[in-house]
């Protein structure tokens, strides 16, 4: 099983929907199905336990999730798969219903139970045989490279004024901006935004400087835990996260200073916390998913690590999956991003150059976030590695940040 999570956002980049994406087995061991391994496994819903496992608590405040459903599955018992989640769960399906009374009984009862329901792949030319099933629909998703937007968007505001459209596949910062006005369009998803910046500003903020300069600190190869300890005191928001941090792993422990803190946490652990942390806050004035972005990737390559045959550096991959988005948080470009902080020529040339030992568990994880199951499948051929392995890593890393972003909070 292959599963991850992919953000739809407002047009103020504002995270308000996740779509699971999933596929059962290696497509390319098994040439024929794509997403299923057996006419049973149509009648379930894939990856469905990921969002069990990471909860919609730990998902940006409000979002929906898009969880496919195939046209067999709808008839199966979904109140109880997703019952938990009424209200917020937004049931997909592609052209494969069909327009009869069946699905649209199933339909209507659905929405009677509080489901949301939209309509996905379905060709611009079988919209008029399926106008009964799109009159129950609460939103649409178009890729904007498959259909004419301008005129789509005429038609389902003419004939289906109900229809939240979202626009799907948009590939870069461009295409979004010229959508994101238009009044006709609602959610927007694609890699846009995770483009690298390689043009705008580069002027860095004090606060940011002050954040890299404690990066640089703990990255050296044998940092001082006390030095680091005395610039953890100075900003009060650190402080409070390291004491949380603390008490969650340390329970019993009475912490008198903040050098005793991080004393408790040693140094490898409290490297990785300040790294972890900081990026949290570098990225404070970006879209929320890119922190969320840079904290699952950091985790998922640490666990990772010995697939790659990198178990000895983890650390450092960790490190690597956090700083993958300094691009983007320092908006400038990745080689220029690279000079603000510490981190090894390994990392510099994976990042920028997509060479060396640690490139390849790096472009790894950013198929796999984009969910391009195919180029996953090659490399797990390649690696002589079974989905399993990789679905539990990714499922460690979504309880990892579970506990680590939430529960430590309250």
């Amino acid at each position: 099983m292959l599963a991850t999570l992919i953000p739809y956002f407002d047009k103020d980049m504002k995270v308000s929907a996740y779509a699971l994406a999933s596929q059962r087995e290696n497509s390319l061991l098994n040439p024929p199905i794509f997403g299923t391994s057996s006419p049973n496994g149509l009648a379930e819903i894939e990856g469905l336990e990921i969002v069990h496992n990471i909860g919609l608590d730990t998902l940006s405040p409000g979002t929906d999730v898009l969880i496919p459903v195939t046209h067999i599955a709808v008839f199966s018992d979904l109140e109880s798969k997703c019952d938990e989640f009424r209200g917020r769960v937004v049931l997909v399906f592609d052209g494969e219903v069909e327009n009869n009374d069946a699905y649209r009984n199933r339909f209507k009862q659905l929405r009677e139970e509080g489901y949301k329901l939209a309509m996905s792949k379905l060709p611009v030319k079988r919209y008029e045989e399926n106008k009964e099933l799109l009159r129950l629909m609460d939103y649409v998703i178009l890729d904007q490279k498959e259909v004419d937007l301008s005129k789509v968007k005429i038609y389902f505001r003419r004939q289906y004024p109900q229809i939240k459209i979202c626009v799907g596949n948009i590939d870069n910062q461009d295409i979004f901006d010229s959508l994101k006005d238009d009044s006709d369009f609602h959610l927007f998803e694609g890699k846009f935004y995770r483009i690298p910046i390689t043009k705008g500003e580069t002027e860095v903020s004090p606060l940011k400087i002050n954040y890299l300069e404690l990066m640089n600190i703990v990255n050296d190869v044998d940092f001082e835990l006390t030095e680091a300890a005395d610039v953890i005191g100075r900003d009060t928001a650190l402080v409070v996260e390291l004491l949380k941090m603390v008490n969650h792993i340390a329970i019993n422990s009475q912490v008198t200073s903040i050098r005793h803190a991080a004393a408790i946490l040693g140094q490898r652990e409290l490297k990785k916390w300040i790294n972890t942390v900081i990026t949290k806050e570098l990225c404070a004035d970006r879209p929320n998913e890119v922190a969320r972005t840079s904290m699952l990737r950091a985790k998922f390559m640490e666990c990772l690590a010995p697939v790659f045959g990198l178990g000895m550096k983890s650390a450092e991959v960790f490190l690597m999956g956090l700083f993958s988005i300094l691009d983007i948080i320092l908006n400038m470009s990745m080689e220029e991003a690279l000079k603000k902080v510490t981190v090894s020529k390994e990392i510099e040339d994976a990042l920028v150059r997509r060479t060396g030992d640690l490139a390849g568990i790096y472009s790894f994880v950013v198929s796999y976030e984009a969910a391009d199951w195919q180029e996953v499948s090659r490399q797990l051929i390649v690696l002589n590695v079974d989905t399993d392995t990789i679905y539990q890593a990714y499922t460690e890393t979504v309880c990892w940040y579970k506990e680590m972003f939430f529960e430590t909070s309250v």
